[in-house]
């Protein structure tokens, strides 16, 4: 089984910087990010992934394989070159040894918590003293980078890390915590327990913009306005529950934001997430970028 599952990891990595586009056994997501790429004149000029077994499940002559695969691409977009690199989940069948399927798990599950589609109640503006609040966007960004494939132990981990993960980024680059110990009130995680605006992407969409004192936002009204340290908030169906939360970690060749995400993990990705099996042409995005005492003087 493993020997298959690396042949067809081979075969992957080739398709990303030669295979045609007409393949009887293309990989449809490796498609979808090369053309994403081509839309932005830019391309992936070498690869590279490593797959990860995570779970086996046997019975009688069928199989089924959970595994993970890191991949790394490095993409030129005209004089610029970078490296992207994402961990895709996959599940591959297999009857009577051999495989007869392999599929990416897909990529957005529900979001942590059920307060998802509820707005954050209103913050009080006399709930604390105001505090000296500077954003450190390199701070923030650095922490991202650290952590985008792995998991701080001194924060609570959830299956549904993505906004969690942004929390840490946004707490590392100085956005103090307040609320506690009301869940539906301000941005915090204490012994053991969490606001929703922590930890559930919906609930942060309408936190930072919402928020007057500590951690705090306003929305911007396109992707190119966002800086280093700024948040992307995503509603795959456009039904108004926001799904997914990323932050932005750098630029491409156009100025467009790459950003970086937790759940399936990903960093220098492009913003827009095409290439995501989440993607719907409904997609809605909030673009926000978090402001501190420093731009209120």
């Amino acid at each position: 089984m493993r020997e298959q599952l690396q042949e067809l990891l081979e075969q992957r990595v080739l398709q990303c910087v030669s295979m045609p586009r007409n393949q009887l056994h293309e990989c449809p997501s490796i498609e979808m990010k090369k053309q994403s790429f081509a839309n932005r004149s830019a391309e992936i000029v070498k690869a590279k992934a490593n797959g990860r077994v995570i779970e086996k499940f046997e019975e009688k002559e069928n199989a089924k394989v959970l595994y993970e695969v890191h991949f790394q691409y490095l993409i030129k977009q005209r004089g610029l070159f970078y490296m992207e690199e994402e961990v895709e989940k996959r599940q591959a069948e297999f009857y009577k040894g051999v495989l007869v399927k392999d599929e990416k798990m897909n990529e957005i599950k529900g979001s942590q918590g059920s307060h998802e589609a509820m707005p954050a109640i209103a913050q009080e503006e006399g709930d604390q003293e105001r505090k000296g609040f500077k954003y450190d966007r390199l701070k923030a960004v650095q922490y991202a980078e650290r952590w985008w494939n792995d998991y701080n132990p001194a924060y609570k981990k959830f299956e549904v890390d993505c906004t969690n993960y942004i929390s840490q980024c946004l707490h590392q680059g100085g956005g103090p915590m307040r609320g506690y110990p009301n869940r539906s009130n301000g941005w915090w995680m204490q012994n053991d327990n969490w606001s929703f605006s922590w930890s559930v992407a919906n609930a942060m969409r309408w936190h930072i913009p919402g928020s007057k004192l500590g951690l705090r936002g306003r929305e911007v009204n396109s992707a190119e306005k966002l800086k280093l340290g700024d948040v992307i908030c995503y509603d795959f169906e456009g039904d108004g529950r926001f799904d997914h939360t990323t932050i932005v970690t750098g630029h491409d060749a156009d100025g467009m934001p790459l950003v970086n995400a937790h759940t399936y993990n990903s960093r220098m990705r492009y913003w827009a997430y095409e290439d995501s099996t989440a993607y719907t042409p409904n997609i809605k995005y909030k673009f926000l970028t978090i402001t501190d005492d420093h731009d209120d003087i």
